[in-house]
């Protein structure tokens, strides 16, 4: 009896001792698979580029803005013929060419015989004789030299003219004169708003109100 006991005590330690062998390998070799496998995850990187193959995203080309080359210096100071330059003896051509333009219908800012306006039509006229004159009508009013009188207008002369009778203003309008028939009878050419090119007194009721000067060009 005692020795069957002893035997099967025997069995049952050496029963015990083989599980706990076998569950102490188990519990030793599990986390070192695990270690194992995390390692080798974390060994696994992404494949790595090279700096040639990092290239950035493609741009479109920029317009650039063409290059302004600078502007050519211009003379600002008007080359006009000097007052006085001009012959006398060419009045009669200046007073010919200013009646070609007779009926020519008023044109603000116009210079030829589709239209005109009476500054353009002073300016045309010595234009055509090759000489160059102020082109507006108060450039013009300080053109040359100023007649002391009315009673020393001659033809040739120019004859200014402001908006309202009897009183100061600019200058707004101008004229030629063609001819000198008398004291009272001064005819003058310009180019009327209303009626065109024509010829008409300087001493009628709307114009010897609004004189204000005239100047002898040359």
């Amino acid at each position: 009896m005692k020795k069957y006991l002893s035997q099967s005590l025997s069995c049952t330690i050496f029963i015990f001792l083989i599980t706990t062998l076998l569950s102490c390998e188990v519990f030793r070799t599990t986390p070192e698979r695990n270690a194992s496998s995390r390692t080798a995850s974390r060994g696994r990187t992404a494949p790595s580029r090279r700096p040639s193959d990092r290239r950035p995203p493609a741009r479109k080309p920029v317009a650039k803005a063409p290059v302004k080359k600078p502007a050519p210096a211009r003379n600002t100071t008007p080359t006009y013929a000097r007052p006085g330059d001009a012959n006398t003896e060419n009045i009669p051509q200046v007073v010919q060419i200013a009646r070609t333009y007779t009926g020519t219908p008023y044109r603000s800012g116009g210079n030829d015989k589709q239209g005109i306006d009476c500054s353009g039509l002073i300016c045309q006229v010595y234009s055509e004789m090759g000489v160059k004159v102020p082109r507006i009508s108060w450039q013009q009013s300080e053109f040359g030299q100023e007649v002391g009188s009315v009673e020393e207008i001659k033809a040739g002369d120019w004859l200014f003219f402001v908006p309202e009778a009897g009183k100061e203003g600019y200058v707004s309008h101008a004229g030629i004169v063609t001819d000198v028939r008398g004291r009272d009878e001064i005819i003058f050419i310009h180019a009327s708003t209303s009626r065109g090119v024509r010829e008409d007194n300087l001493f009628s009721t709307y114009f010897k109100g609004r004189f204000v000067k005239a100047m002898r060009p040359f």
